[in-house]
């Protein structure tokens, strides 16, 4: 009969468990998102280069190679 508490205990653990990192992750998207083309344009102009669109489609593909 005590195996019954234990499974459900563990249940329940795991259910809080999976919302509670749902929402760290949601979090962490909102708070640092992922790096998008007008980033790189916006990177690039702050460095004093204006990109070509050639230079950003290598760029982001590099990153994603990375991934």
């Amino acid at each position: 009969m005590e195996w019954i508490y234990l499974v459900v205990g563990i249940l329940i653990g795991a259910v809080i468990g999976f919302f509670l990192t749902k929402r760290y992750f949601d979090k962490q998207l909102k708070e640092n998102p992922p790096v998008n083309e007008k980033m790189i344009r916006a990177m690039f102009m702050q460095m004093g280069r204006k990109p070509s669109e050639k230079q950003i489609r290598q760029v982001m593909n590099s990153m994603n190679q990375n991934k």
